[in-house]
């Protein structure tokens, strides 16, 4: 099983906060800077320390432009709302990235402080235009780009206007895009391809916008959250703990509903936000390894059965060898792949090949689609929608007559049951036993007719 991140956000998220925790991580600094160097922007530096927080060492990455923030401080967004004058919040913080609201939900008093400069327009469009310039991986280069569809799709739904007709205000900005553009590196470089994502901790209470005065969570949070059934908590605390760009960042990421009920940490690390709140908020980032029975997670996926909607993809391969093939199966499954199966076909010149079917729910579809193209040589990939209909399954140990064993039991369209073994299961305990296979089989079965 491929390792898993696992990013906790119990006090927030923020984009500047999950790319200080996978710096913190290990994601190489280096090749992070020659990636934001690429991007046709100027009038900024990346600033990267470290810095304590409630006693322990976390990373700050910052993005200090050079000329005087368009940010605002803590008296601007909170004073005199919900009886708070903003007076225990005296700093200014001038690079505010925990709080991506500075720029996602254009809390913009540029009148007040004639930065037009800094308050540019962007539409997505000239986003991904600017993107596109880097030189990014192709992964990294369709994860910026994702995380920007998200906040537009969810800017769209809450203003009631086409995606193309979002215009973002300081999301546009130089160090949102900056922030973005860093956790898609760092993902990347990380070499990340499933995640699951804690419970996002959101505070109460309003926060002043530019589209006047908001209840916590903002609509681009909430519709984000929907959309991409991300969970919420609700934590005591005053003020906006998740920002849109956050938000999108662990919608982006998020393959996985669930953490292995048992896992070992490989890796941590822990990224600190700028708001002056107490405490101060921070994403932790953790490498794990699933410590699960093989297979065991996949068999439970559609434990409740039923009928919907899956995704088939199909492509083919004439170049590649069965060790290559081997592999992408392997990884398929490992990602969440249903299914999973090459077949022989003949392709054109009547060339021998093989044609690569994997079925996959929505969710899935994009990280098997980016592991078909990474390690197949396919360089198209067909999908299709399918009906299917599913019994209901659940996974049970049974002591058999040589030892624990894990089997599925299904329920038929009549209620009755049928159980079956499960094949890893099996095969560990007849090699633990130094038992042939299908002798252990055999007993296995005796078990469940007794």
């Amino acid at each position: 099983m491929s390792n898993m991140l696992y990013l906790s956000c119990e006090t927030g998220i923020s984009a500047d906060m999950v790319v200080g925790a996978l710096l913190d991580l290990g994601a190489n600094q280096e090749k992070l800077e020659q990636a934001l160097s690429s991007l046709p922007l100027d009038g900024y530096k990346v600033k990267i320390s470290k810095k304590q927080v409630s006693g322990i060492v976390a990373t700050d990455f910052v993005v200090e432009l050079d000329e005087e923030s368009h940010d605002h401080d803590m008296a601007w967004l909170y004073g005199g709302l919900d009886g708070e004058d903003g007076h225990e919040h005296h700093h200014h913080h001038d690079h505010e990235h925990e709080h991506e609201h500075g720029h996602d939900h254009h809390h913009d008093h540029e009148h007040e402080h004639d930065h037009e400069h800094h308050h540019m327009h962007r539409g997505l469009a000239e986003i991904e235009s600017i993107i596109d310039a880097g030189e990014l991986t192709p992964r990294a280069n369709e994860l910026a780009k994702k995380i920007f569809r998200i906040v537009a799709e969810a800017e769209s739904h809450a203003h009631g206007v086409p995606v193309e007709e979002v215009h973002f205000h300081e999301v546009g900005a130089v160090d949102s895009i900056v922030d973005t553009v860093a956790a898609a590196v760092c993902v990347d470089d990380l070499d990340i391809e499933r995640t699951y994502v804690g419970p996002l901790a959101e505070g109460t209470g309003r926060i002043r916008t530019q589209h006047g005065v908001l209840s916590i969570p903002v609509p681009a949070v909430a519709n984000i959250c929907e959309s991409h059934r991300l969970a919420l908590a609700t934590t005591e605390r005053k003020g906006e703990l998740v920002t849109p760009t956050g938000a999108a960042i662990a919608a982006a990421l998020k393959t996985e509903e669930a953490l292995p009920s048992s896992w070992k940490i490989l890796a941590s690390g822990i990224g600190s936000g700028k708001r002056d709140y107490h405490p101060v908020s921070t994403v932790r980032a953790y490498l794990i390894e699933s410590q699960d029975a093989p297979k065991q997670k996949a068999a439970t996926e559609n434990a409740c059965g039923g009928a919907g909607t899956v995704w088939k993809l199909e492509c083919e391969v004439d170049d590649a060898t069965g060790e290559a093939l081997g592999y992408a199966m392997e990884h398929l499954f490992d990602a969440g792949a249903l299914d999973a199966h090459f077949l022989p076909v003949f392709m054109k010149k009547e060339r021998p090949g093989w044609q690569i079917q994997v079925l996959c729910t929505e969710e899935k579809r994009e990280a098997l689609e980016r592991i078909l193209f990474e390690d197949t040589t396919t360089i198209g990939i067909r999908r299709y929608p399918y009906q299917r209909t599913t019994l209901p399954r659940r996974i049970e140990t049974i002591q058999a007559e040589i030892g624990p064993v894990s089997i599925k039991i299904v329920t038929m369209p009549d209620g009755t049951e049928r159980a079956y073994p499960e094949y890893d299961s099996v095969a560990a305990l007849a090699k633990a036993q130094g038992l042939p296979f299908q002798m252990a089989w055999r007993l296995v079965l005796k078990s469940l007719d007794a």
